[in-house]
């Protein structure tokens, strides 16, 4: 069945399709986008309209055109929280299909205090304390450090071991307690990475980095997890916001 524009401008439908996956990571870097042709065939659109589409694209920094090839990807992008949840929450999967992800750490440590304070837990108090690179085809994406309170150890163990969790932490929470995510609060800001930062994400100390803090709330806006990112130099976070 051919794709159906549903509103208008046309154009702009699909390229939200196609930036929809991108970003998701279901077309990576260096892939490529079909033609103008193709577009108009498939879209039911007019050539210039189809030409818009890859124009738009391109402006937005998601594509490039490469002589005697055609218009390729070009994205290193960095996917926030609020991106992998919503990707777990409709897809079962946190990970975009070319990426992967690398236990370095898990166990019970001291909560720092704007953890604990997160959490809700009692300063000083332990947490559960899972720690993690994620890569692509590229290297290294990100580092990310997530904290749970100390309880969720007896009743999802599997929180404490280094192996990979089938559907991510939040299934087997979900699975254990039946608390879903609902709601992502996060906030970033720029930092240089330290010396561990930069050996984690294969970059030079003093680089800058995104860092990223989250926590993850259930229905009733309680926390279920508080997360901690970095990201290196050179790849984009992407949001789109309608205003009416």
């Amino acid at each position: 069945m051919s794709p159906r524009i549903e509103r208008t401008p046309p154009y702009m439908q699909v390229v939200q399709h196609f930036r929809k996956r991108i970003v998701e990571g279901e077309l990576k870097d260096g892939d490529r986008l079909p033609s103008v042709r193709q577009i108009a065939e498939e879209w039911n659109l007019a050539h210039a309209t189809a030409s818009k589409v890859l124009a738009t694209l391109r402006g937005d920094g998601l594509a490039e055109s490469q002589q005697g090839v055609g218009t390729v990807v070009r994205a290193r992008v960095h996917r926030s929280a609020a991106d992998r949840a919503l990707r777990m929450l409709s897809t079962g999967k946190i990970y975009a299909p070319n990426e992967y992800a690398v236990i370095t750490a898990a166990g019970l440590a001291v909560a720092p205090s704007h953890i604990a304070e997160a959490l809700g837990i009692e300063k000083g108090a332990q947490a559960v304390r899972r720690q993690r690179v994620t890569h692509d085809e590229t290297g290294p994406v990100s580092a990310s450090t997530s904290w749970f309170a100390a309880e969720l150890a007896e009743l999802a163990p599997a929180l404490l071991s280094t192996d990979r969790i089938q559907g991510g932490t939040p299934s087997v929470i979900e699975a254990a307690t039946g608390r879903r995510t609902q709601i992502v609060d996060e906030r970033k800001t720029v930092a240089t990475a330290t010396p561990e930062q930069a050996e984690a994400l294969a970059i030079e100390p003093g680089s800058p980095v995104l860092l990223g803090r989250n926590v993850y709330r259930d229905a009733d806006g309680e926390p279920i997890e508080v997360g901690e990112s970095i990201s290196g130099p050179g790849r984009w976070f992407f949001s789109r916001y309608e205003v009416s």
